[in-house]
C-alpha cells in the first residue's frame, strides 16, 4: 500500500502551529531557560550510549505538542510501518524502501513481490564476509602471485559518498589494506589515483546498480586499460569485481561471475552503504565492524518503529527542522561534527537530505505551495568556529545546528579532547544564550579597553536565541556510526511524509545527465 497523500497546511495541527507561532516566534531561549530549571532534562532523550539534548531550540511542550499532532493527523505512524514492512512507498519508481532490512538481524520474513528478502541478504552478507576475509589475510592473491595492499572503489553519488564517508570516519578501525575512491569523470581525478598504485597489487571494487553510469563505467574502463598495461585480459578476473544487478554487462567487462556482488532494486543509491555497496568497508575495516556498523543502524531502526513520538529521536529532530523550516522560514540547517574522522559526513548528509527532499511536487502530483527540503551543509568542529560560524553569531540568518560529539576520544590525548568538548559545549551556549550589552561592557573595562568602550560596544553584543541540538555518544565506533546514519536516514523520512512527498526518487538528477549525453552525441 502507498503512504497516504495528506497535505499538511491543510490538517488541524497546522492551522494551530501557525497560530502558535506568533506566540513563539518571540520566545527567548534565555528566558525560557530561567523559567524552567529543568528544562534540559525535560527535552532530552538517551538511547544506549546516545544522549540528544534538543532544550536549546526555541520551543515549549506546546510546541512539541502540536508538532507531534501534526505527525499523528499525516498518519506517519501508519507510514513507519509501511516503511519497514515493503510496501511500495517509493510509487513513482514503484519500489520498496528496504535498506532497513540490509541490516535487519530479526526472523521476521521481509516480503517484496510475495518473497521475503531476507535469504538474499543473508546470502549477500556471507559472500561479503569470506571474500573480505580473504582478501585482508592475504589469500586474496593477484596476477603476479602477490597479496592485495590496495582498494580502489569506483563509483558515483551514493556509490561513492556513503562508503567514503564511512572508510573515513572508521580509519581508526582500519586494516592495513589502503582504500582509495574514484568518482568524478575529471580526468585529473582518476589520473592521480593511478599514480599511487600498482597494478600487481590493487583490487578495483566497480559499483553500479545497472553497470550503464557514464562516470563510473568511463572510469572502470580507463583503469581497466592501464591496468592491461602491464598484465592481460585473463588477469582482469584477480583484479576487479563489481557490485551490480548487470550480470551481463559485468560479464562483458572482464569480471569473474563468482565475483559480481548483487544489488536490488528496493535499496537506493544514497542509502545503499548497508548493502553490497559497502564492500570497500568491509574490506577496509573488516567484515566485523562492518557488521557493528549494521549492529547500530538496526538499533536506531528499532528505536524509531516502537518510541512513542515524544521520546523518539529522528521524529523529534524531523519536526524541529519543520517547525524552523516552515514557520521560521529557514532554509538552511548546518551539521557540526567535533570529530575529524567525520569531515565528510556534511557532504554525505547534504545528498541524503537534498537528494530526497529536494521536491516541489506532492503526492498527489501537484505543486506545492509550503517549503519542503532544507539546504544542509557544515564542516567539523573546531575548524568551523574559526571560519563561518562567524555568520551564526553576528549575522541575520537564522540556522538551526546540530552539534555531534563524543564524550571520550579514539586515542590518548586527553588534553586535546578536554579542550574539544569544552569548545563542543561552549559554541552551544553562546548561540543560544549570546552576550548582553552590559557583559561586552563589563569585558571592555576589565580589558583596560575603556578609551573604545563606545566605539567596540555595538560590536560585541551577540544577540543569541540561536537554536541548537546537542547529539552526543559516548565514543566514535562502528555501532554509534551506524546510529547516527540511521537517525539521519529516519529524519529525511519524517519529513518526507510530512511535506507529503516521495523522499526516494531522484528525476532531478537524470535532466542534467540526459542533456549531457545529447551534447556528446551531438558533438
Amino acid at each position: 500500500m502507498p503512504l497516504q497523500n495528506i497535505n499538511p497546511t491543510e490538517t488541524t495541527a497546522w492551522d494551530k502551529l501557525t497560530k502558535h507561532f506568533n506566540e513563539a516566534k518571540n520566545y527567548e531561549l534565555k528566558e525560557l531557560f530561567r523559567k524552567n530549571k529543568n528544562r534540559q532534562d525535560d527535552f532530552s532523550i538517551l538511547l544506549d550510549e546516545l544522549s540528544v539534548d534538543y532544550s536549546k531550540n526555541r520551543i515549549t511542550q506546546e510546541t512539541i505538542d502540536l508538532l507531534i499532532s501534526l505527525a499523528e493527523e499525516v498518519q506517519l505512524k501508519e507510514a513507519i510501518e509501511k516503511y519497514f514492512s515493503g510496501d511500495k512507498i517509493n510509487a513513482t519508481e514503484n519500489r520498496a524502501v528496504l535498506h532497513t532490512a540490509l541490516r535487519s538481524s530479526s526472523d521476521t520474513p521481509i516480503l517484496v513481490e510475495g518473497k521475503d528478502v531476507k535469504p538474499k541478504i543473508n546470502t549477500a552478507l556471507r559472500k561479503m564476509k569470506a571474500f573480505s576475509n580473504k582478501v585482508t589475510s592475504g589469500k586474496w592473491k593477484g596476477y603476479t602471485g602477490k597479496s592485495i595492499t590496495d582498494i580502489v572503489n569506483i563509483g558515483i553519488g551514493g556509490s561513492d559518498l556513503g562508503p567514503k564517508m564511512v572508510v573515513e570516519a572508521l580509519q581508526f578501525y582500519k586494516n592495513k589494506l589502503n582504500t582509495h575512491f574514484v568518482s568524478n569523470i575529471d580526468g585529473d581525478h582518476v589520473s592521480d589515483i593511478l599514480k599511487t598504485i600498482n597494478p600487481e597489487t590493487t583490487l578495483f571494487v566497480v559499483v553500479s546498480k545497472s553497470f550503464t553510469t557514464q562516470e563510473t563505467i568511463n572510469n572502470a574502463n580507463t583503469i581497466r586499460d592501464w591496468f592491461l598495461k602491464s598484465a592481460t585480459v585473463f588477469d582482469v578476473s584477480k583484479h576487479f569485481v563489481a557490485v551490480s544487478c548487470n550480470t551481463k554487462a559485468v560479464d562483458n567487462f572482464g569480471i569473474d561471475k563468482k565475483n559480481i556482488f548483487p544489488m536490488w532494486d528496493w535499496v537506493g543509491g544514497r542509502f545503499s552503504l548497508w548493502s553490497t555497496v559497502g564492500l570497500s568497508i568491509s574490506l577496509s575495516i573488516g567484515f566485523d565492524n562492518f557488521k557493528e556498523l549494521l549492529r547500530g543502524a538496526e538499533k536506531m531502526d528499532d528505536h524509531f518503529k516502537a518510541s512513542d513520538f515524544d521520546k523518539n529521536i529522528p521524529v523529534i529532530l524531523a519536526l524541529l527542522s519543520v517547525w524552523y523550516n516552515n514557520f521560521f522560514d529557514a532554509e538552511t540547517e548546518m551539521v557540526l561534527p567535533y570529530s575529524e574522522y567525520l569531515e565528510k559526513l556534511p557532504a554525505y548528509l547534504q545528498q541524503a537530505v537534498m537528494e530526497s527532499n529536494g521536491k516541489d511536487i506532492d503526492r498527489n502530483g501537484n505543486e506545492v505551495d509550503y517549503q519542503t527540503g532544507t539546504i544542509v551543509w557544515g564542516g567539523t568542529g573546531v575548524n568551523s568556529q574559526h571560519a563561518f560560524m562567524q555568520l551564526l553569531h553576528h549575522g541575520t540568518k537564522l540556522i538551526p545546528v546540530d552539534f555531534i560529539g563524543f564524550k571520550e576520544p579514539l586515542h590518548s590525548l586527553e588534553d586535546h579532547h578536554e579542550k574539544l568538548l569544552a569548545n563542543y559545549f561552549a559554541q552551544q551556549d553562546a548561540l543560544a544564550y549570546g552576550k548582553t550589552k552590559e557583559e561586552a561592557h563589563l569585558d571592555l573595562k576589565t580589558n583596560n579597553q575603556l578609551n573604545q568602550i563606545n566605539k567596540l560596544l555595538p560590536y560585541k553584543v551577540f544577540k543569541g536565541n540561536h537554536p541548537s541540538n546537542s547529539i552526543l555518544f559516548k565514543k566514535l565506533t562502528p555501532f554509534s556510526l551506524g546510529m547516527l546514519l540511521g537517525m539521519y536516514e529516519h529524519k529525511i523520512f519524517t519529513q518526507g511524509v510530512i511535506w507529503n512527498i516521495f523522499s526516494y526518487d531522484q528525476f532531478g538528477v537524470e535532466l542534467g545527465k540526459e542533456l549531457a549525453q545529447k551534447k556528446l552525441i551531438n558533438d
